[in-house]
């Protein structure tokens, strides 16, 4: 099931992460480490109800876990056409936190959204959509780029040429746990049901959000 929309991606880039270019060997570390992580959170995700918000054209994590998922929403500015004939993937097509409207309340067991905020210049109207479609009992993970990540970043796409610097151009801004932690609890998150640490060596901040059953 899809929906299509026209919208650009926040900052007023055409198109998804992934879309227009291959992912660099950096590229593909990080994501392996996000994986690392969001198994760490998540360490089943057999028969869950799963949404990448945010995902990338490809939606390479839940790609990796679709033929154990219960079911995947996605949502990007735009996806790859056969995630959007897939039968297990409800396709949304559109900008974010917009685009996330369209999920029903309370639908998802695990809710994801990987290097995402850092391009919104209103993060928490997506941490609130993040928060109303988490089912009772979910779990809610973040990842964003940290302040040490600022610099590193930077010099791999400014300087090295590793990284997308149309993406990197595009970050409105970095958190560390405490820049992280006050959005989630104003999202309504509860700040004792949070989990909020850096990881990948330090350029990343990371968030488990468990939502009471």
């Amino acid at each position: 099931m899809a929906s299509s929309s026209s919208a650009e991606a926040p900052g007023g880039r055409s198109g998804s992460y992934g879309q227009h270019r291959g992912l660099t060997p950096v590229d593909r570390f990080g994501v392996w480490l996000s994986a690392r992580a969001l198994h760490r959170h998540a360490p089943s995700f057999s028969g869950k109800r799963v949404g990448d918000f945010g995902c990338g054209y490809d939606a390479r994590f839940v790609r990796s876990v679709l033929d154990e998922v219960g079911h995947a929403t996605l949502v990007d500015v735009a996806l790859a056409p056969d995630l959007k004939t897939d039968p297990r993937v409800t396709a949304i097509e559109g900008a974010l936190p917009d685009a996330v409207r369209a999920v029903e309340d309370d639908s998802l067991d695990v809710v994801l959204c990987i290097s995402v905020l850092e391009h919104l210049w209103d993060p928490v109207s997506l941490l609130r959509e993040l928060r109303r479609v988490a089912a009772p009992g979910a779990v809610c993970l973040v990842n964003v780029p940290s302040w040490r990540g600022k610099r590193f970043l930077e010099f791999s796409a400014f300087r090295l040429g590793l990284s997308p610097a149309e993406e990197i151009r595009d970050h409105k801004t970095y958190y560390d746990p405490r820049d992280l932690l006050p959005l989630l609890t104003q999202a309504g998150f509860r700040a004792h049901e949070i989990d909020c640490y850096k990881h990948k060596f330090g350029l990343n901040t990371f968030a488990a959000c468990r939502m009471p059953s």
